[in-house]
């Protein structure tokens, strides 16, 4: 009985139309659609307003589609001027190595490709400093930012100028500055302090004062931070090494590097430079510094 009910209805709708046939298996393969690779995580720029500085953060995803170097001035450059160096418009530009103003040489090591592109021990006012001659052997193995080709991986990490390169891979580029920020801060093992009896002696870049900074950072998963850190006014002085340590910890990093800071901190981002200083009237408010680093985006042909 049930089938005849069932027989008659479809019978029924067959006669109305309320049924379609459906296409039988072709013979022939479907056509299957072109693979299309996912565009790559977006590069983000944000901006925090905090009590006492305004902070720039750049976050770099770890994607085969961006890429960083370094670029050095003959002389002295500012960021602006190395982001129309480039033969790609780049994404941002940061200001990176430490340097001397008077004699326009670097004070930090830079190499890339294997090759030295800046090397401090050249740079006279530096090693022939009577002031400075029982801390060179400190000055001479500040912190860098390497990146190593590891067979077909590409890696970051942050260690001392001396440290040796690991096995299996090439470095690509160093980029050297100070003191590490995180995991911990390195100021008196790199010579940026010294103390004698608990009384602080030597603080050449003003590591407790706020003011003006820039960073570059490595998070667990392997995306990189950059960080410039503004000195607006007496009310928005900026930060210390500590409190600018303890915001990329914040961020998610686990590694950090003090780039130069001050009056040589500035960020190009979009074809927008944002000073680490305000100008004075009349007076250009980025500094021309010896050394940047570059984020550009791979072109597809």
């Amino acid at each position: 009985m049930k089938l005849s009910i069932v027989l008659i209805s479809f019978l029924l709708a067959l006669g109305l139309g309320l049924y379609t046939s459906q296409s039988q298996p072709s013979s022939q393969p479907s056509p299957q659609p072109s693979p299309q690779s996912s565009p790559p995580p977006s590069v983000l720029h944000q901006t925090y307003d905090l009590p006492g500085a305004v902070v720039h953060l750049i976050k770099i995803p770890q994607h085969e589609q961006y890429t960083l170097r370094p670029m050095v001035a003959d002389g002295l450059m500012t960021v602006e001027e190395f982001a129309q160096k480039t033969s790609v418009q780049p994404i941002a530009v940061i200001n990176a190595g430490f340097f001397d103003p008077v004699n326009q040489q670097t004070t930090s090591h830079i190499r890339i490709n294997g090759q030295v592109q800046a090397d401090p021990r050249k740079n006279t006012r530096l090693v022939d400093n009577p002031d400075l001659n029982r801390y060179l052997p400190k000055i001479l193995n500040r912190s860098e930012f390497r990146q190593y080709q590891c067979g077909t991986q590409v890696k970051y990490a942050i260690t001392s100028h001396q440290h040796p390169i690991p096995k299996d891979c090439k470095l690509n580029y160093s980029l050297g500055a100070g003191p590490q920020l995180l995991p911990q801060l390195t100021l008196q093992a790199e010579a940026f302090t010294d103390s004698v009896d608990g009384q602080v002696i030597r603080d050449a870049i003003g590591s407790r004062q706020p003011n003006a900074r820039s960073a570059i950072g490595l998070t667990q998963s392997g995306d990189l931070l950059w960080v410039m850190v503004e000195q607006q006014s007496l009310d928005k002085p900026g930060l210390s090494l500590p409190e600018l340590a303890d915001f990329l910890k914040q961020q998610g990093a686990t590694q950090a590097l003090n780039l130069d800071g001050g009056g040589s901190s500035a960020l190009v981002y979009q074809g927008k430079t944002y000073p680490g200083r305000p100008g004075s009237a009349g007076e250009s408010a980025v500094r021309p510094v010896k050394s940047v680093c570059v984020l550009q985006e791979q072109q597809t042909p």
